[in-house]
């Protein structure tokens, strides 16, 4: 890179990433000599950021906190509030947070003095949920921030998923509905497998890179939604609701899956692709009309339990004493 101050903030952009970089590492990213690097590494200690050196072998340099903040162009109070902001949005499992964020959480939270970050962990353990959020399976923040680096240097994992332990090469953070799950390659089992992170503790990086694996198909999302639908039953529907085609859409904000057609008698036949019994059942509830469901058998036996428990709910104390004391004679 030709232009020097390019150049430094390249540098500074690798070295924000919480690793240690060897200098003929860094010198190959950059595309220029090792003198070139150390003397870059000389001018960005003489503008406040603390990069550590290590030698021998094994050694490289790496980005660290300093005893005060360094020129990122941001206040303290400005520091604190980005990585509350980031802290809390990679805690909630809800759909639309990705990678990204952790990725700049882990590079804020690296450079933050002890201070600040004393700041950050009051304000976030003095935080409580709402007892009503539905986001009630909370990732730890730390997992997903270890995970992400670890994805980032291709570097091994070991974990203990449902108190078993793993040893994985990560490939990927994927959301999916309001959870977490991380992708990776199961060494131990010699395949692919799907976990979810809240259900993780240990997670700890290895040390071992790794060559980049590519998935089955090439589609992250792809592969892990096609996995989340072979742990789970899914059966195409065969619905008829008492309304257009058209009311129907609107009701769902859109053509929903699968074919929806209007039929003579004003009514309309939904052919759903095949889904889980509990996800058809969450659609045709939102739509608010009256339905039929023609198949298959398990969605109807599925709605029938449903509705019973429905129906237990709202009867009232008089009618659930009085079916107590039927059962008591």
């Amino acid at each position: 890179m030709s232009d020097a101050r390019a150049r430094l903030l390249s540098l500074l952009s690798l070295l924000q990433t919480p690793r240690l970089w060897p200098g003929s590492e860094l010198a190959q990213r950059l595309g220029v000599s090792g003198r070139t690097v150390r003397r870059d590494i000389d001018r960005l200690r003489e503008l406040g950021y603390p990069v550590h050196a290590e030698q021998g072998g094994l050694g490289g340099y790496r980005l660290t906190a300093g005893a005060a903040m360094p020129p990122l162009l941001l206040q303290d109070d400005e520091a604190v509030a980005v990585a509350i902001g980031l802290r809390t949005a990679a805690a909630q499992p809800v759909a639309g947070v990705d990678e990204a964020t952790v990725r700049a959480m882990g590079k804020l939270l690296q450079v933050l003095p002890a201070r600040l970050r004393r700041r950050v962990d009051t304000l976030a353990s003095s935080t409580v949920a709402h007892p009503f959020s539905l986001a009630a399976e909370l990732v730890d923040p730390d997992a997903l921030v270890v995970a992400a680096t670890a994805i980032a240097n291709h570097e091994r994992l070991r974990f203990r998923h449902r108190d078993e332990g793993r040893h994985v090469e990560p490939r990927a953070l994927v959301t999916a509905g309001r959870r977490w799950y991380l992708l990776a390659f199961d060494l131990d089992r010699d395949d692919w497998r799907t976990f979810r992170l809240d259900r993780v503790t240990g997670l700890a990086p290895t040390g071992a890179r790794a060559a980049p694996r590519e998935v089955p198909g090439g589609d992250v999302a792809a592969f892990v939604a096609g996995r989340a639908m072979q742990m789970a039953p899914a059966y195409p529907a065969d619905v008829v609701i008492h309304a257009p085609a058209a009311l129907v859409a609107d009701r769902l904000g859109g053509p929903p899956p699968g074919t929806l057609t209007d039929q003579p008698d004003g009514t309309c036949r939904w052919l759903a692709p095949p889904d889980t019994v509990e996800w058809h059942a969450l659609r045709l509830a939102s739509i608010g009309l009256p339905f039929e469901v023609s198949g298959p058998a398990q969605l109807v036996d599925y709605l029938r339990s449903t509705a019973a428990l429905f129906h237990a709910a709202t009867a009232g104390p008089a009618r659930r004493g009085a079916r107590e004391t039927g059962r008591g004679a």
